[in-house]
């Protein structure tokens, strides 16, 4: 299948100084972005709790909202999921259950008051955990079942939701360890829209819990996944092609990943652990863009020998360009259909897939392309440079021997200076070596008799 028929020729490379300069400017203003405002995180990478809810009821996210509030939900944020037809909402909170610093003092007031307590432990907030000791089993002690019943409505009188209080066994010191199980958000989720949205019928379809320290985990390891991806696509194209070509993919590669960055940070939407798998995959199909036009680069290097770089880049940009649409275009046309029908996290990779699909083809184009040309460039100007140093010791070293040749006519001798070696015969024997100056450092030219 051919999109263009016959061959085009659009300068490409003539726009890639101005395409260069936007590019930059947009991956600056990205990165400050990011590091003034940073990403909304998920709870994947934050921690917290995220709770899906959909209401079998027309309302607002607005609505949802000041419910949560008026239940106690602190740092509450609502999502709507979906189209404005569908009452679908996420609902992100810190923590990932119901204890708290505050809630915590109470529960541990209220542990307190259950009988003779030999000491409470400092309440786990992460894990919402909370032990204690007693000096004997709690009442009754003849129905354990029915004693760890009443604990738990005395601990809830401190505000906060118990799921559980287990008897761990009994201390080597005396007494019997117990462990009270704060209950998950969701629970308290449910109460607070249920008070607060009378006649609204609702059902809870996702619960998601992450812990601070796995987040953070999750973060650090998808942050390595990028670097060694990166690492190894760039060791590849420096094996497989010339090492000019290698920085170009790999300033590409970081300008793709930042460009879809950019797409979450002004979005506002969720960074999480399928942000990190759709920069994965921007990656891959960056590089690979890439390398089809760093192949056709280099056929057509052998095939015009001599022919200025920048002039065969172009041939090979317009003989891949109907290539690179049908290919493009294809998997945009597979990202519209998920941009239409997907919701939450599937509109997202969509999303930012597509806009992955386009830098990734620019940049192949403005991005590794000029930057090829510039090392080309750069290594020709070091290899005149090295060529008229060559030539200006040898015009040197030439008249230093003719000047030997005048001062001791008919005496044979040899010359000896970095490089290669000089030959005549009119050097008187034993004569000192004669210095010579060659970009600005002074060298000696040794020469004996032969």
């Amino acid at each position: 299948m051919q999109i263009i028929k016959g061959r085009t020729n659009i300068d490409f490379i003539s726009k890639r100084r101005i395409a260069l300069l936007i590019s930059s400017l947009l991956n600056l203003g990205i990165v400050v972005g990011i590091a003034i405002f940073g990403f909304n995180l998920g709870v994947d990478f934050a921690g917290g709790t995220l709770v899906e809810v959909k209401f079998k009821q027309p309302v607002d996210a607005e609505t949802v909202r000041e419910a949560g509030k008026k239940g106690e939900l602190h740092d509450l944020t609502v999502q709507r999921v979906g189209s404005d037809d569908d009452a679908s909402f996420l609902l992100r909170m810190g923590g990932t259950t119901q204890l708290t610093a505050e809630g915590g003092k109470k529960a541990e007031e209220a542990v307190r008051s259950l009988g003779e307590v030999k000491f409470v432990q400092k309440p786990d907030l992460d894990n919402g955990i909370l032990n204690f000791r007693m000096a004997a089993a709690l009442p009754p002690a003849e129905n354990e079942k029915e004693a760890l019943a009443k604990a738990k409505a005395a601990i809830e009188t401190s505000g906060v939701g118990v799921k559980d209080v287990v008897r761990v066994g009994e201390a080597q010191g005396g007494g019997i360890d117990y462990q009270v199980h704060f209950a998950g958000m969701e629970l308290k989720v449910s109460s607070a829209l249920r008070a607060n949205l009378p006649g609204k019928d609702f059902e809870v379809r996702r619960v998601d819990y992450v812990g601070p320290q796995v987040g953070k985990q999750l973060r650090n390891k998808g942050i390595m996944a990028l670097l060694y991806a990166a690492l190894f696509i760039l060791i590849y194209v420096a094996f497989r092609f010339e090492f000019k070509f290698g920085p170009g993919a790999l300033v590409a590669m970081i300008h793709d990943v930042v460009m879809c960055a950019g797409y979450f940070l002004v979005t506002r939407r969720e960074f999480n652990l399928t942000s990190i798998a759709v920069l994965l995959t921007v990656l891959g199909y960056s590089i690979n863009d890439t390398i089809v036009i760093y192949d056709r680069i280099r056929e057509e290097m052998a095939r015009f020998k001599g022919k200025p770089l920048p002039e065969i880049i172009n041939i090979a940009v317009n003989d891949t360009l109907s290539r690179t649409i049908l290919t493009s275009g294809v998997t945009a046309l597979s990202l519209v259909g998920l941009l239409i029908f997907g919701v939450g996290e599937i509109f997202d990779f969509a999303a930012a897939m597509l806009v992955g699909i386009v830098v990734g083809t620019y940049s192949s184009v403005y991005i590794a392309s000029p930057l090829t040309i510039w090392l080309d460039e750069r290594a020709a100007h070091a290899g005149q440079d090295g060529n008229n140093e060559a030539d200006r010791v040898r015009q040197q070293v030439g008249g230093l021997v003719q000047a030997l040749r005048e001062v001791a006519p008919g005496a044979p001798f040899h010359c000896r200076a970095p490089g290669p070696a000089f030959a005549s015969s009119d050097l008187p024997k034993k004569e000192p070596p004669a210095p010579f100056e060659v970009g600005g450092r002074r060298r000696r030219l040794r020469c004996d008799a032969g």
